[in-house]
């Protein structure tokens, strides 16, 4: 088994900080909130942000509106089971 660590200090591979992507993390700070990463020694930050990539985070557009970027949170907050696009967001808050 070949696993690529991205943060030492708490065994977070390439693939965890992918997978919390997929979920919803947007930023460095968002992988943080989910697993640790880049919370202790810091020397990781940056290629967490390389694997994340910049300006091509869907969410961000929610964040800048004040809106929750995850789509659990953001449902909870539409109070709709599911929301899988920005503009069923926009159009539920709209319609509140």
């Amino acid at each position: 088994m070949n696993r690529v660590y991205v943060c030492s200090c708490f065994a977070v591979t390439e693939k965890h900080v992918k997978e919390h992507a997929e979920a919803g993390a947007c930023t460095p700070r968002q992988i943080a909130s989910a697993c640790k990463a880049g919370t202790d020694c810091g020397s990781c930050v940056k290629r967490i942000q390389a694997i994340l990539g910049r300006g091509n985070c869907p969410r961000r557009e929610l964040v800048d509106q004040g809106m929750p970027a995850l789509a659990a949170e953001a449902a909870d907050a539409a109070g709709v089971a599911a929301v899988t696009d920005i503009a069923d967001v926009v159009e539920l808050r709209e319609a509140a």
